[in-house]
């Protein structure tokens, strides 16, 4: 069976709360993890919200990772999505639970896009 995709779901848990709420932060952390997995990094978008919390996206050649955090419940979701074989999504998830401080990280995977 053929897939066009992989879609990762990543929940961090117990984070430091005063990074997720920085966009600079959270933006170098998410290219940082972007080149890390061997993704093409294509455009970049963080937005602040308010009182707290960012959100954002990393569009790559390979498809795309988002962030959206919670910094009162030091929690962030991570989504990896990549139409590549060559791309190494545990490098980046490894990267980003460490530099947000997680003391919990939960993984799923789902294949996307079932061809032939």
């Amino acid at each position: 069976m053929k897939f066009l995709g992989k879609q990762y779901m990543v929940e961090l848990q117990g984070c430091n709360a005063e990074l997720l709420d920085d966009p600079s932060f959270i933006g170098e952390a998410m290219t940082n993890a972007a080149l890390k997995a061997n993704a093409t990094i294509v455009q970049q978008f963080f937005h602040q919200f308010s009182p707290f919390g960012v959100s954002g996206t990393v569009v790559i050649a390979e498809s795309h990772i988002n962030i959206h955090t919670w910094p009162e419940h030091f929690y962030a979701a991570i989504d990896i999505f990549t139409c590549s074989d060559t791309l190494e999504a545990e490098k980046a998830i490894d990267y980003l639970k460490e530099i947000l401080e997680a003391r919990n990280c939960t993984t799923s995977m789902i294949n996307r896009g079932q061809i032939g």
